[in-house]
């Protein structure tokens, strides 16, 4: 590979990297296809949210299309297991053989590192509610915080209670793993070993440098060209721990420094990384997609400001509340605030806007996009409630759309 490349080069190393080298997205998707999907990004992003579909669940549709999703609800339990849970980008769904690699951040968290202020209490002054909850778990098995007594510290999500502060704490620090999520998915807690392999837990901790290197080899290989911040974000590594480890990845040869034209930052090249020769095709991104979550490189890989605006109050949002951006053969072109409405059935689209280079055939690509959604889904209808913003040609699209 050359020592310079162009942004349109370096895009599509980085969307072939990522699974969308010719979307075809047609016929059975298998717990093969899940697996070997999710070890190609390296994980899965998990968040509350639920206006849509569970973050998790959207970038296996995004890359396969239409697939049931209670296959992934028993892929990552069954046994033995293949993937857990734990904080890789955030909260996420990695693959087990990552455990090792991950102690150190375990550690820290032990420490009182690392952790919200909230939770560095139990590693410290607090520690011995923590050792009770332990022992609770030790002895009765698995719960959840809603099985440990005790009132929440005030109104709001994130107002836990102790229990669930005291549990959060131990998850981050490895002393229990989670089994699995109940149906308003609240993680059910127990101990690493009869939750994790014992091949995996019997391996020996690397070091710490070791671990970081390799955690953004991994980084790399799934973003196929990236700087070294890109590479950092992708599993939380601190960006001062980064700076050896990549490095080393240059010196053995797994990285090439190169330049990407427009990027004023130095990139760098996985040694197995490739231009896919078709970028055709379409689909919807989450917002915790590993292809846009790190804001910076979306915006140098297409030219594309995005931010999610769930915390933004209502009146100074720009685009919508959940908004997707929409990637038409490699080139983000719109965002749809979207919303599964589910008492009618109908997945209703609140907003569109279209990019100024988006194609005369993007409303119409769009729409068979979100009836493939809507249809995942198990939703009957797609409504768009306005026409969007940013394209004449797209006038007259609002309206009620069935989906079979």
């Amino acid at each position: 590979m050359k020592a310079e490349l162009s942004a349109a080069e370096a895009r599509r190393i980085g969307l072939t990297a990522q699974g969308f080298n010719a979307l075809s997205r047609s016929g059975p998707v298998t717990v093969a296809a899940l697996r070997k999907t999710i070890g190609q990004l390296g994980l899965l992003q998990i968040d509350s949210v639920n206006v849509l579909a569970r973050a998790h669940y959207m970038p296996l549709f995004s890359r396969l299309g239409v697939y049931d999703r209670a296959m992934l609800d028993a892929l990552t339990i069954a046994r033995p297991r293949r993937f857990f849970e734990y904080w890789g980008h955030e909260a996420s769904i990695l693959p087990v053989e990552l455990q090792p690699l991950l102690r150190w951040r375990m550690e820290n968290a032990y420490q009182g590192k690392g952790v919200w202020g909230q939770l560095a209490v139990y590693a410290g002054a607090k520690k011995e509610k923590a050792a009770a909850v332990l022992s609770r778990i030790r002895t009765g098995g698995p719960v959840a915080a809603s099985d440990l007594a005790g009132p929440k510290a005030g109104k709001g999500m994130w107002a836990w209670s102790e229990s669930k502060h005291i549990l959060e704490w131990l998850f981050w620090a490895g002393q229990i793993a989670a089994t699995h999520r109940r149906n308003n998915f609240e993680r059910v807690y127990d101990l690493p070993e009869r939750v994790l392999p014992k091949a995996i837990l019997g391996q020996v901790t690397p070091h710490e440098t070791d671990a970081k290197r390799q955690l953004l080899s991994r980084a790399a290989k799934a973003l196929g060209i990236a700087t070294a911040d890109d590479l950092r974000d992708y599993y939380r590594i601190p960006a001062a721990d980064a700076r050896l480890p990549i490095e080393q990845l240059v010196e053995e040869g797994t990285l090439s420094p190169v330049h990407v034209q427009g990027w004023p930052q130095q990139a760098y090249l996985y040694k197995d990384a490739r231009a896919g020769r078709s970028l055709q095709g379409a689909t919807l991104l989450s917002p915790f997609d590993p292809l846009i979550w790190h804001r910076p490189r979306t915006e140098r890989l297409f030219g594309f400001h995005y931010r999610l605006e769930i915390y933004t109050p209502a009146h100074k949002r720009e685009y919508g509340y959940y908004v997707l951006p929409f990637l038409l053969d490699g080139v983000l072109v719109a965002r749809a605030d979207l919303k599964a409405e589910r008492n009618s059935n109908t997945l209703l689209v609140l907003r569109l806007h279209f990019e100024p280079k988006a194609p005369p055939h993007a409303m119409e690509s769009l729409l068979n996009e979100l009836k493939l959604m809507a249809l995942w889904l198990g939703l009957a209808r797609v409504t768009i409630v306005s026409h969007g913003v940013g394209h004449q040609a797209y006038t007259g699209w609002t309206g009620t759309y069935e989906v079979l």
